[in-house]
């Protein structure tokens, strides 16, 4: 018979998202997680077959964690919005900050359904009106790797000390102000030269 678990799976999950947040996803173990709760490690067991499962279950915590850093945003300005929960997970959760960034887990297959998500939500930036999904694809593609860069500098404490949030921001908003301009320029530009073609104008 299998040994009864005095601790329910979000206990357990938890305890493995605390040892991840402070020392990183690949610090997880069975017994930390077992040393953490001061438990034995069949509890553990009871809920997870090996230690992947839990790892599993930690990361999806950690998107669930961003997701809502992101939803107590909604300001209607999508960029700022991801701009702004990103600094702040990078800032608050720097240890798993750098592991989601800087190493490949089997368990991130998300990431394209999230990027479909943030899709939407620019759709609904009347400023964006008019842009294909192919172009708005493009211009959230172009910021992630402006604020993935600037999340890193947060979380490994390299940017200088008077370089505060509301700066951080500004930067944030003004690269966006700048990279949809520079798409709206484009696709202006494409559409009279499709006109023009059209007509045989010049």
């Amino acid at each position: 018979m299998a040994p009864k678990s005095k601790f329910k799976k979000e206990q357990i999950i938890d305890a493995a998202f605390e040892i991840a947040r402070t020392e990183g996803i690949d610090s997880i173990t069975i017994r930390k997680v077992a040393d953490k709760l001061g438990s034995s490690i069949a509890p553990i067991y009871v809920n997870f077959k090996e230690v992947d499962e839990l790892i599993e279950e930690v990361i999806k915590k950690t998107y669930a964690v961003s997701r809502q850093l992101l939803n107590e945003q909604n300001t209607g300005n999508p960029f700022h919005d991801i701009g702004v929960a990103s600094l702040r997970f990078a800032k608050e959760y720097s240890v798993l900050f750098r592991d989601l960034v800087m190493k490949n887990y089997d368990h991130m297959n998300n990431q394209e359904q999230d990027m479909g998500l943030l899709v939407e939500m620019m759709k609904q930036d009347h400023l964006l009106k008019g842009l294909t999904e192919d172009e708005l694809m493009t211009i959230l593609l172009k910021m992630k790797i402006f604020q993935t860069g600037l999340c890193i500098l947060v979380a490994n404490g390299l940017l200088p000390k008077e370089f505060d949030e509301e700066k951080m921001i500004h930067i944030l908003n003004s690269t966006a102000k700048d990279i949809v301009t520079a798409a709206q320029l484009r696709a202006g530009n494409t559409e009279r030269t499709n006109m023009v073609e059209k007509t045989g104008g010049s």
